[in-house]
């Protein structure tokens, strides 16, 4: 899986460095994600009352090649936030998503891909999170997009092909141990300026 992900983000930064003199373009974007907890449409309401508890946040590169069917690269930081009834689980990782996209209509784009996740930290409060089963993993992006000259705005559903489990410790050495899935749904708004 590393050598897949490496793979990866190697042709993408080929790719957009190849294709930059070809009228395509590169940018940057940012904006916040929400991660569901198992099931995601029962975590939205589950958290109906504290709709913050499981808010984050992504900032990252993209390049685009092509104009009406495209390919778009990204790399992108991203810190998520899930709350469980006994602590709150903090994820530092890179993604890399591989979208295709076209547009459909004006300014409205729809786009799919595959998305590569490398885990960089992950902390759960008072608990060390003591194995995560993978480094790496791989996802699904689909979703909608508008674009108006330099500046685009989407809306993005993110989910993996598998869970992929962590095992916490309690920190009291109390021998409670439990998993959870450190690859959740995730509904992602990301805002872009092409530069």
């Amino acid at each position: 899986m590393k050598n897949l992900f490496l793979t990866g983000l190697i042709c993408s930064l080929f790719t957009v460095t190849a294709f930059s003199q070809t009228g395509s373009a590169f940018g940057i974007k940012g904006g916040l994600n929400y991660g569901g907890n198992g099931d995601y449409f029962d975590s939205i309401s589950e958290n109906s009352q504290e709709p913050d508890n499981n808010i984050g946040y992504h900032l990252g590169v993209f390049g685009k090649i092509g104009n009406r069917l495209y390919l778009r690269p990204e790399l992108v930081y991203t810190k998520t936030k899930s709350d469980y009834d006994n602590g709150s689980f903090d994820m530092q990782k890179l993604d890399l998503p591989l979208l295709v996209g076209v547009k459909v209509l004006g300014p409205i784009n729809v786009f799919a891909g595959p998305a590569f996740q490398y885990i960089l930290d992950t902390e759960f409060d008072n608990l060390n999170v003591d194995d995560v089963e993978n480094d790496f993993s791989v996802g699904l992006n689909f979703g909608i997009g508008l674009s108006f000259n330099k500046f685009g705005v989407d809306l993005r559903y993110e989910r993996g092909f598998s869970d992929n489990e962590a095992r916490f410790i309690d920190n009291n050495n109390l021998m409670s141990m439990d998993r959870l899935d450190t690859r959740p749904e995730q509904l992602i708004l990301s805002l872009s300026l092409t530069l």
